[in-house]
């Protein structure tokens, strides 16, 4: 069966996990700016947390069903339907044959979609992931787009039969989004001095932003190497680098994996989530925090979410 993106929205692509046994080769991640969001969303149509969905990077989307699905969203401000009628966020969701779900963006903001069964693109080194630089998957979804869905998991049928009304009476855990700020670790090249910089100042978001890194523009700080070349090294989403000309760039989850600019700061994975919402405009500041806090957050998080999933296996499934 099939999903019929009549509209696609803003920067919509297919996302799941990403891949990340290929880094070594100079293969970027990809996958969902919000994890934790998508993993959610995942577990409430019955999926496993690793298949693919929908990332949706703003305005309207319109998507018609061939047959009976579960879909749940979660994240960013959007006013959300199903053949008219209101949907909630963090919710399984039933959609019948022929109905048309629309999603619309209230303020610019991303959001992700699963759908029971998941998303049936093929599978490049062991990811669905789109990666548009490299064309790796493809690219951004064109208005008619038609995707493929599979076949939807017993738990997705228990869940669906569980519930007679549009929406489930249970939620997914929501994390909250805290974008103005974001904490960070120390990096390589961190200093005292670069450090009170940092935290000291209030960057605002480039429009030459994207899932590859957001630029960081309204404050200069001293770029450490003094101009001169360094050896590329590792880098990761989260990396907050600095550029000779001293404004930062923050990489997401479609950067490269070598870079040759001081690493001065990482901003926290739980924090990445917080990332993934800054939109061009939008003003952040950073505060730094010690590892094991930034671990110990990460861990809260990984079994919250794995609560929930225990939860929902325990009562629905078989």
């Amino acid at each position: 069966m099939k999903l019929h993106l009549t509209r696609s929205g803003l920067q919509t692509s297919v996302q799941d996990r990403g891949r990340f046994r290929y880094r070594k080769d100079g293969v970027a991640c990809a996958g969902a700016l919000d994890l934790a969001a998508l993993r959610l969303c995942q577990l409430l149509v019955g999926n496993d947390e690793g298949v693919a969905g929908i990332e949706i990077g703003g305005g309207r989307l319109a998507a018609r069903f061939e047959d009976d699905r579960l879909i749940a969203w979660h994240g960013g401000v959007y006013e959300a339907r199903v053949a008219g009628e209101t949907i909630p966020a963090r919710s399984s969701v039933q959609v019948r044959a022929g109905e048309v779900l629309e999603l619309r963006a209230i303020e610019p903001s991303r959001t992700w979609l699963a759908i029971s069964g998941g998303i049936d693109v093929p599978l490049i080194l062991g990811s669905r992931s789109t990666h548009t630089r490299s064309g790796i998957g493809g690219n951004f979804l064109p208005d008619g787009e038609v995707l493929p869905l599979a076949a939807e998991t017993d738990l997705a049928r228990a869940l669906r039969a569980a519930f007679s009304t549009r929406a489930s009476s249970w939620s997914a855990p929501l994390f909250p989004v805290r974008k103005e700020r974001l904490r960070v670790v120390a990096g390589k090249d961190w200093t005292e001095e670069l450090g009170a910089e940092l935290q000291g100042a209030t960057f605002r978001i480039s429009t030459q932003s994207d899932r590859m890194g957001l630029r960081l523009e309204n404050a200069v700080l001293e770029n450490v190497s003094g101009g001169a070349e360094q050896i590329s090294e590792p880098v990761v989403p989260g990396t907050i680098q600095l550029p000779p000309n001293g404004q930062l760039i923050l990489l997401l989850a479609d950067c490269q994996t070598i870079g040759g600019y001081p690493k001065i700061a990482h901003v926290v994975t739980v924090d990445l989530a917080d990332a993934a919402q800054l939109q061009s405009h939008n003003h952040v500041r950073f505060v730094a925090v010690p590892v094991d806090e930034a671990r110990g957050w990460l861990q809260k998080r990984e079994d919250d979410i794995a609560l929930f999933a225990a939860g929902l296996r325990a009562r629905f499934g078989n």
